[in-house]
């Protein structure tokens, strides 16, 4: 089985306890990162969302956040469609989130035409994303020129903090054994700290962005590292 069929496999195993374990395993702070997010990318993007895609939406939370912060700013969104290649987690989202569409796709390979949207998101997922570069490619096609795209993620920090080494300490030690014994899969919880650590900078993504066409809006961390947010913009 190949890379990304064996991840997608394991998200579709640890799908059942998976919102629970996002809470506990943050402390419940992955809710402040992902709505804080939202509130900026609406504000970068200034209108009313006409189509958003939310890609690797796993259970559709991110849509969710995505309609609070509308409600807080002001700012309408019209349409949701959630994307993921895990149909355990499809599942789960089309039970929890009403109004919004979802489709079973890969990142890379997005099942929507030329500018047909004009925010796309992507959360704690582009570096489970084999062809990052694919994937990015994607969300610039689909966004209509003048589109924003969302990028929360863990960043791998190559001069390690305090924070950073706390941070490590605790993804290495804690987080898989807690992961394990609420999930059940020993895989999925050890598999999280290595994709982190094996994953891109945060300059080496924003060169990928710039690279796939996009205009870099903003980039701040969270949580003194913990956490980063890309906004970028596709000119036009």
């Amino acid at each position: 089985m190949e890379k990304q069929q064996r991840i997608i496999q394991m998200f579709n195993d640890i799908s059942p306890t998976y919102d629970r374990l996002n809470r506990i395993l943050s402390f419940g702070v992955d809710r402040r990162w992902r709505r804080n997010g939202c509130l900026a990318a609406l504000k970068a993007h200034g209108r009313s969302v006409k189509h958003l895609v939310d890609v690797a939406t796993g259970t559709g939370d991110l849509i969710l956040f995505w309609r609070e912060a509308g409600k807080a700013s002001g700012i309408t969104i019209e349409r949701a469609t959630g994307v993921d290649p895990a149909i355990g987690m499809l599942t789960l989202a089309r039970r929890k989130v009403k109004n919004a569409e979802f489709q079973e796709a890969e990142a890379a390979a997005l099942p929507m035409e030329d500018s047909s949207a004009d925010m796309v998101s992507i959360s704690y997922g582009i570096r489970n994303v084999v062809d990052v570069d694919g994937a990015l490619r994607e969300f610039h096609r689909v966004l209509e020129p003048g589109g924003h795209v969302l990028i929360l993620e863990f960043m791998s920090h190559p001069e390690a903090t305090v924070m950073d080494r706390m941070s490590r300490f605790y993804m290495n030690n804690v987080l898989p054994r807690v992961g394990a014994m609420i999930s059940k899969d020993n895989q999925a919880y050890t598999y999280l700290p290595e994709s982190i650590q094996a994953f891109f900078s945060t300059e080496q993504l924003v060169n990928k962005l710039t690279a796939a066409g996009f205009e870099m809006v903003q980039v701040k961390d969270d949580t003194f590292g913990i956490s980063t947010r890309f906004i970028a913009r596709k000119p036009g």
